[in-house]
């Protein structure tokens, strides 16, 4: 949880403090300011709009001003008894810190109660358990769906997790260790290495792998380049690995795309995949229904 520092919580209540008692000083220097002046003369603004309309410098009535005045007083009160900014506390003891982890404590507690029978329960279980998936539900809208969709299908740079395609194999455990520990994939940028030609020509062997439509004499070029420069990663058959990360070229799942052009891309530039750990975010029954719920996504329950 981000907080302020003590500095910065100085900075707020200075800055607080010194806006109130401008308002305050704004109020009482306009309260004496009267519609007529010592001659008895209307006392107006100096505003004149067709040659004989005046605006008149009318105060604001008492009862209005009282009203500010209160809210003033109550907004340094509210300073003294209860700042709550970052760890400083005010007479009363209150803080953010301390209200924000109190609320965590009855929130696990009760958590804790919904999620103890489904303790000792195997991943078929959880799969087959309609309140444990609903529960899963829930929890894959509020960690997982703004990258993979709520439905699971992803999207480009995204895995898809409804299908039985999985980028850093399959199976309950691993999908509980990358929400446990996160996943990072990375593709170095080739482009300094190889020209554009060179490129296209290795973009060609790549669409052949999987059967796509390719240009031979291209994709007989780019064999060599794919040789010494992808094979380590992604296999010389092209059927990646899961360990690294490295996708299969070899079927029609394709993270970033299958064209000429996105191929040419990923190659040049590079890809950077990251999905973060979420080992402390959640509890460890949470992650487990979690990654339960994602198993049955795909049809499976082992």
């Amino acid at each position: 949880m981000n907080q302020l520092t003590s500095f910065w919580s100085i900075f707020v209540i200075i800055v607080s403090i010194g806006s109130i008692l401008a308002c305050w000083w704004l109020l009482h220097w306009t309260k004496g300011i009267s519609d007529r002046d010592d001659d008895g003369d209307i006392h107006d603004t100096g505003h004149v709009w067709d040659h004989d309309i005046r605006e008149l410098n009318h105060p604001l009535p008492r009862w209005w001003l009282h009203l500010f005045n209160i809210t003033i007083i109550f907004a340094l009160v509210y300073l003294v008894l209860y700042p709550g900014l970052g760890n400083l506390s005010g007479l009363l003891g209150w803080t953010q810190v301390q209200r924000y982890e109190e609320q965590v404590e009855k929130a696990n507690a009760a958590t804790a109660e919904v999620l103890a029978r489904y303790e000792g329960m195997t991943p078929a279980e959880l799969v087959g358990d309609p309140q444990a998936m609903e529960t899963g539900r829930r929890l894959f809208g509020n960690y997982c769906a703004m990258c993979h969709g709520s439905d699971g299908g992803g999207g480009p740079g995204f895995p898809n997790l409804a299908d039985d395609y999985w980028q850093w194999g399959e199976g309950y455990d691993s999908i509980l260790t990358a929400i446990n520990q996160g996943r990072q994939a990375a593709m170095p940028p080739l482009g300094a290495a190889m020209d554009y030609p060179q490129l296209f020509a290795l973009a060609q062997y790549v669409r052949s792998l999987s059967g796509l439509d390719h240009e031979a004499a291209q994709a007989q070029k780019g064999q060599q380049d794919y040789a010494m420069l992808c094979v380590a990663c992604h296999g010389v058959e092209g059927h990646g690995m899961p360990a690294l990360g490295a996708p299969s070229l070899v079927d029609d799942e394709w993270l970033y795309g299958n064209s000429v052009d996105d191929i040419v891309f990923s190659v040049q530039h590079g890809r950077n995949g990251r999905m973060p750990a979420h080992e402390s975010l959640m509890s460890e029954p949470q992650r487990r229904i979690l990654a339960a719920y994602v198993l049955g996504l795909s049809g499976n329950s082992d």
